[in-house]
């Protein structure tokens, strides 16, 4: 007889029925018969309430150029989390895009997206991930997804384009340490946090670069279902790390670096630069190198605005 492969979700479903479980902590239970809403543990701060009954909607966010990293380690954490007592899925989860048609994504992963903004569901979750440039419509949809939304996050640089759409005006943001100075050049009204793994302000969150992600999805879990919930969740990724319960834990990328290994950065994204081959350009005195030809004209058409944001 053949085998059938099973999932690790549908492994750990099992378990569970069978009471095998034995890591899962004894304050998620329900706290009385017939209530299906678990008990918390311990004060979450800023908690978000769970639906009564059914899945609460997750939309990513995605067009050319994704990063896999940023809408794939949310889409993990968001999948796995299993709440006792509940047959529904915890998230329901799904992509939207400008348009039906197949995207490709960071590394060449092809990816159809399952709505487009004229027909995706109303989400309570956002996450937007480092991508391509967004179209006006883009812009429109997340002003209008916000609006009900609990969390619109982004993760790395897709806080350009939660900036781009005003949300984030007069509030606190951080994004990947590599565009801090960039980021708070071209947005000067957002407050640029720097070695924050996450941001919350109101409705809004940022995550720091790429595996921070999975940080504030872990966060957005706990704020919903409270911090044993959240830890029952990252244990089962056999995920160690514990930047979601600390927002200040990315502290070592607060201090601006301007060198690596003896060599300069570019100043515009940070990456190292041959001191001998790089272009450079002298600014009050002082020497500013380049990656490449268009971060030295982008520099050279507004150096104070630069030096301003270091």
């Amino acid at each position: 007889m053949a085998l059938k492969n099973i999932t690790r979700r549908e492994l750990l479903q099992a378990s569970a029925a069978l009471g095998c479980l034995a890591a899962t902590p004894f304050s998620l239970a329900p706290s009385e018969p017939g209530n299906t809403e678990p008990a918390r543990s311990s004060a979450v701060a800023n908690p978000l309430k769970p639906p009564a009954r059914g899945s609460i909607p997750v939309a990513f966010l995605v067009s050319e150029g994704a990063v896999v990293i940023d809408f794939c380690g949310p889409w993990e954490v968001f999948q796995d989390v299993m709440v006792p007592g509940h047959m529904d899925m915890a998230f329901q989860l799904f992509t939207v895009s400008e348009k039906a048609n197949p995207i490709e994504v960071s590394g060449g992963m092809k990816i159809t997206p399952s709505f487009t903004y004229e027909n995706a569901p109303a989400a309570k979750v956002v996450v937007i991930p480092a991508q391509s440039a967004p179209s006006e419509a883009t812009l429109e949809w997340v002003r209008k997804s916000a609006k009900s939304a609990d969390v619109v996050m982004s993760v790395c640089t897709g806080a350009y384009l939660l900036a781009q759409t005003g949300l984030l005006a007069g509030k606190a943001a951080t994004t990947h340490h590599g565009s801090y100075i960039d980021f708070a050049r071209k947005y000067p009204d957002v407050r640029v946090k720097r070695g924050a793994r996450f941001v919350e302000d109101g409705n809004l969150a940022s995550a720091g670069g790429l595996s921070s992600g999975i940080d504030l999805a872990l966060r957005v879990v706990e704020r919903y279902y409270g911090r044993e919930l959240a830890k029952q969740t990252a244990y089962d990724m056999e995920y160690q790390g514990q930047g979601w319960t600390s927002p200040d834990s990315n502290e070592v990328y607060a201090k601006l670096r301007t060198s690596m290994d003896n060599r300069p950065l570019c100043v515009v994204c940070s990456m190292a630069v041959d001191p001998v081959t790089a272009l450079k350009s002298i600014y009050q005195g002082k020497t500013y190198y380049f990656c490449s030809t268009d971060h030295k004209s982008i520099f050279d058409a507004a150096p104070a605005e630069f030096t301003k944001a270091m």
